[in-house]
Formats: structure tokens, C-alpha cells, sequence
């Protein structure tokens, strides 16, 4: 682990004018769970740790008529046990209960974990120079690839890990962004860029920027939603194909859905073809058959991972299933 210094603001204003004025490279440390192994490992070096922790008005969850506001630092086990997500949001509830463990849920944050930095063992390495720490190769696309991507991968085949981003996504969260002269406010779906924009982050923030808070809109009647994650362990573990599915369910056909998959592409990744062969038409099993083949067909597995295409049209099926029924 390298030396670094640790700042501690108090206030907004006062994160936003420490990460504008700094020159030097900076962390951002939430709860620590993804940054302090980095830190251990070597994959991260900054000079600078800012600790989010200190930062006052950064957690907590709010209620309006627009819907609810999670701020950044709301611990993912606060989430998980808030009575207005569990009645209106259930897709949400599901994904946050899926995370982690009872422990890790206890410290992990909102934030943290859509910000998270990916888990492929060849970028966790530090001896391993890949693209995504400014190398010129992807290890994976011809080498070990069990749990990489299967969508979007342009040169980097990366999967991003947060459970709680196709949730959120599927329920058209937006993020708001700190930092600079104002805020700004992003649809959620629009905050991960793939690497084919640029391969060394997977979010918009740039230098002196911090996720704020997620805005979720308020429920629509008849709104039904449902997270389905397939892993490799019984126990915790990440997640090897995830399906969120929020729908209005209307004379027992989906006049609306959107449906938003992890673990298989750099970003949360979005079956739009899926959704048009689904929306307003009554959900059987050959109709959800139909779904995942119009969506498969932009997936590209590499040698070890084309068992995903079987996991995305089991979870898809359940989380359909779920949502129709």
C-alpha cells in the first residue's frame, strides 16, 4: 500500500472546493469496501483519500411527491429496510437484500456501490498492465473470460458489478452530480459510459465531480417490479447474470417495461429489443423465448463465457414471470 494523505470535509461546499482546488490524484472513500482493497492491493495510488464519511447531508432518504431522493452515503442496509422502498419499490429492496452480506450491508453505501470499479482479475492484479490501467491489451478477450462481458465490450470486456444500478435504472433513477458551479442532474442510464469512450472509468464524473444522491420517481399505478440474480455460490457473491424488471401491468399484458441486466457488459446493460417484443402484449413463456432471442442477438461471448447467453433467458423468465404475475 502507498502512503497517502486523508482529508475529511465537513460540508458540501467544502468537499466540492477541496476536489476542484486539488491538483494531486484523489480517491473518494464512501464505506470502503471496493476502495480499501485497492488500496491493499496496489490498483489504486492516490495521493489524496477524501473521506466521505464526514460529509454532512450526504446520507439519508427522503420522501416527496417526485418520488424519493437516496443520498450517496446511505448505507445500502438502510435501503434495503426503508418502508417506502419495500411498498413501492420492491425491484429496489430485492437487488439491495441481494448485495453482499448482512455485514457488508452495514457499511457499504448507495454510492459506493455504483461507483464501484470492476472486479476482473486481470485489472485486480497490479502486476497485470491491461487497458484499463492505461495498457494496450484486454488479458481477457483472449484469455480467461468466464465472468467477463458478453455485451459492449469494445476492446475492454469488463462486467460492472453494482446491483443496486439495474434496479435503479429500471425504475428511471437520475443521479445528481456535485462538484463545479452547480449541480447536475443525469438520467441514471446515463451515467456509465462504455470503454469504447473511455476506457479507464466506467462513469461520467470527472476530476472535482462526486455522486450526490439518486432520484427515484414516484411509483405509476399498477407498477410492479422484480430482481432476479444468478451466482455462482449459494453464498454472497457477485452477481454472474442479474435481470431488474419494472413494469405497469395493465389487463394482464406490460403496457410499459424496462428491463435492465448486470454482470454482463461494462455497464448496466439495457434489452431494449427485449422490451419492444414484450410491451403491450400478454407475457407467456414462448413470448419471454421470443424476448431473449431478439436480445441475444447483439451478444458476442468470448471462449469461456457463452454459458451467460443460457443465464440471461433464465433470469429474464423469472423476472418477467414475477413482474406479469
Amino acid at each position: 500500500m502507498n502512503d497517502f494523505r486523508i482529508a475529511q470535509p465537513k460540508t458540501v461546499d467544502e468537499l466540492a472546493a477541496l476536489l476542484t482546488e486539488t491538483t494531486e490524484k484523489t480517491a473518494l472513500l464512501a464505506g470502503g469496501t471496493d476502495l480499501v482493497d485497492e488500496l491493499k492491493t496496489g490498483v489504486a495510488t492516490p495521493a489524496l483519500v477524501v473521506d466521505l464519511q464526514t460529509v454532512a447531508g450526504l446520507a439519508g432518504i427522503a420522501r416527496d411527491k417526485d418520488g424519493l431522493r437516496v443520498g450517496a452515503m446511505t448505507r445500502v442496509v438502510d435501503l434495503a429496510e426503508n418502508a417506502d422502498v419495500a411498498r413501492d419499490f420492491p425491484v429496489l429492496r430485492q437487488a439491495a437484500l441481494s448485495l453482499a452480506t448482512p455485514q457488508l450491508r452495514n457499511v457499504g453505501t448507495v454510492g459506493g456501490n455504483l461507483c464501484q470499479r470492476p472486479r476482473c482479475w486481470y485489472y485486480r492484479d497490479s502486476l497485470v498492465p491491461c487497458r484499463k490501467k492505461g495498457g494496450y491489451n484486454c488479458f481477457a478477450y483472449q484469455g480467461r473470460s468466464k465472468y467477463h462481458g458478453i455485451f459492449g465490450g469494445q476492446g475492454c470486456f469488463i462486467v460492472f458489478p453494482s446491483d443496486l444500478a439495474p434496479a435503479l435504472i429500471s425504475l428511471g433513477a437520475r443521479a445528481t452530480i456535485g462538484g463545479g458551479r452547480a449541480d447536475k442532474v443525469v438520467p441514471l442510464e446515463e451515467f456509465y459510459i462504455l470503454p469504447g469512450v473511455d476506457v479507464l472509468r466506467e462513469t461520467v464524473l470527472e476530476n472535482g465531480q462526486f455522486l450526490k444522491d439518486v432520484r427515484v420517481p414516484a411509483p405509476k399505478p399498477g407498477q410492479k417490479g422484480a430482481y432476479v440474480k444468478l451466482k455462482e455460490r449459494g453464498a454472497w457473491d457477485f452477481a454472474l447474470v442479474s435481470a431488474a424488471v419494472t413494469g405497469v401491468v395493465s389487463g394482464g399484458a406490460l403496457a410499459q417495461v424496462s428491463i435492465v441486466m448486470g454482470g454482463v457488459a461494462p455497464v448496466p446493460w439495457r434489452l431494449k429489443a427485449a422490451e419492444d417484443v414484450l410491451r403491450g402484449k400478454t407475457v407467456t413463456a414462448a413470448l419471454i423465448r421470443q424476448a431473449a432471442d431478439e436480445a441475444l442477438k447483439e451478444a458476442s461471448p468470448l471462449r469461456e463465457n457463452g454459458y451467460k447467453l443460457d443465464l440471461v433467458r433464465a433470469a429474464l423468465k423469472e423476472a418477467v414471470l414475477a413482474v406479469a404475475a
